[in-house]
C-alpha cells in the first residue's frame, strides 16, 4: 500500500514527537512530558503539534500503546523460541524476557505499572494490548499441562474463568489461570521495586532476588 507525502510527513512528525516524549519520560518522569516543550524542540508551535495529538493524554496513550506492544512482542518472542523445550525452561525464558525489557527501559515499565496518572483514563483498547503479555504466560502453562491444583478461595474459580473469557482466552483450567496470575503478580512486585530503585539501600543484587522468585515459581512454591 503506497502512502502520500503528507501521510509520511504525519507519521514522521508523530514518531519524532513520541521519541522526544520518551526522553522527557526517562529524564523527568511522566509529569515532565510536555507537548509545548516537545513542540519547541521540534521547532514548531504548540498548536501545530496539537494537530497530531489532541492533548497530552492522547500523546501518553500513544506511548502506553507502544510500550504494551513492545513488551508483548518481547515475551512472545521468548515463548516462540522455547516452544520445544520443557515447561521449566519456558517459564524461565518468559521471566527473563520480561525482566530484560523492564530493566533496559524502566521509564516505560513504570509508565505501564507505576502510580496511576491523576485524571487519566486509558482507552479500552489498551486493556487488550496489556493482556497480550499475560496471555503469552497463560499459553506456556496451558500447553505444559495443568499444574498441581493450588488451594483456591471459594468463588475464585468462577471469577478466573469469567476474566479469561472476557479477554478471549476461551476455556482454560482455573488452576492454570490462578498460577498465571500469582506468578505474574510476584514477578511484577520484584521488578517494580527494582526499577524504582527501592532495593538500592539494601545492598544486594535484585537480579538474584528475581532469580530466586522464578526458581520458587518453577518449583511450585
Amino acid at each position: 500500500m503506497t502512502t502520500t507525502r503528507r501521510e509520511r510527513y504525519r507519521e514522521e512528525t508523530r514518531d519524532e514527537a513520541k521519541r522526544i516524549a520518551l526522553e522527557q519520560l526517562a529524564g523527568l518522569g511522566v509529569e515532565g512530558v510536555s507537548v509545548n516543550a516537545i513542540a519547541k524542540r521540534m521547532g514548531v508551535t504548540g498548536p501545530a503539534l496539537y494537530r497530531y495529538f489532541k492533548n497530552r493524554d492522547d500523546l501518553l496513550t500513544e506511548l502506553i500503546r507502544d510500550a504494551w506492544r513492545d513488551l508483548a512482542e518481547a515475551v512472545e518472542a521468548s515463548v516462540a523460541d522455547t516452544a520445544d523445550r520443557p515447561r521449566d525452561e519456558r517459564v524461565r525464558g518468559f521471566a527473563d524476557a520480561y525482566r530484560a525489557w523492564a530493566v533496559h527501559q524502566p521509564h516505560r515499565y513504570l509508565l505501564l505499572f507505576g502510580s496511576p496518572l491523576p485524571g487519566y483514563h486509558a482507552p479500552q483498547d489498551t486493556i487488550a494490548l496489556a493482556h497480550r503479555t499475560m496471555s503469552a504466560f497463560i499459553g506456556v502453562l496451558a500447553e505444559s499441562g495443568p499444574p498441581a491444583r493450588p488451594v483456591t478461595p471459594s468463588g475464585l474459580d468462577g471469577q478466573l474463568r469469567e476474566w479469561a473469557r472476557s479477554r478471549g482466552e476461551g476455556e482454560v483450567d482455573p488452576a492454570v489461570l490462578l498460577t498465571s496470575v500469582r506468578a505474574f503478580t510476584r514477578l511484577h512486585g520484584v521488578l517494580s521495586l527494582e526499577v524504582s530503585g527501592q532495593f538500592g539501600p539494601m545492598g544486594f543484587d535484585p537480579a538474584l532476588l528475581y532469580r530466586a522468585e522464578v526458581d520458587s515459581l518453577v518449583r511450585g512454591g
